[in-house]
């Protein structure tokens, strides 16, 4: 499925249900259509830091070695979800055995609350060097703010 198509998806996943856990289950279950591994993956956990100025949000999330069409980003009723999968790298000996493996592979989800108004339309997510950068820029939240109307003369 092109990755335009699971974004439109996905979009509707989020206004059809409040529902906020069954909502990341069909995520997953979206992105679990995507390539297949050989070898063993469950769920990982990437970590991430959430940092805030007066001008914007920023989350920094942990992905080495997840290439970017694999990764989705969606903000939807004041929560940004990043899902996606990361595969484990290629094993040079078929029959090693591992003494110790603690490198997480598998699909995620990751989901935020926020509080506050953002301009999901002017968001950026950048990966590089191992990072997710997501920068969600504040808009000032007029609901309940006092508003001038002025009045002219005729």
């Amino acid at each position: 499925m092109p990755f335009v198509c699971k974004i439109a998806i996905v979009g509707r996943i989020f206004h059809e249900r409040r529902d906020m856990g069954d909502d990341l289950r069909r995520l997953l279950d979206l992105l679990d259509e995507g390539p297949r591994s050989t070898g063993t993956a469950g769920e990982c956990t990437p970590p991430f830091d959430l940092s805030e100025t007066d001008g914007a949000l920023e989350l920094v999330m942990d992905l080495p070695g997840v290439p970017a069409d694999s990764i989705q980003i969606v903000f939807a009723r004041n929560t940004l979800v990043i899902a996606g999968q990361k595969l484990p790298s290629a094993c040079e000996h078929r029959d090693a055995a591992f003494h110790l493996a603690e490198r997480a592979f598998g699909r995620f989800a990751r989901a935020v609350r926020l509080t506050g108004a953002f301009d999901a339309g002017r968001a950026e997510a950048r990966l590089g060097g191992g990072e997710l950068r997501v920068v969600l820029p504040r808009i000032d939240d007029r609901r309940g703010a006092e508003i001038r109307i002025p009045v002219r003369t005729d």
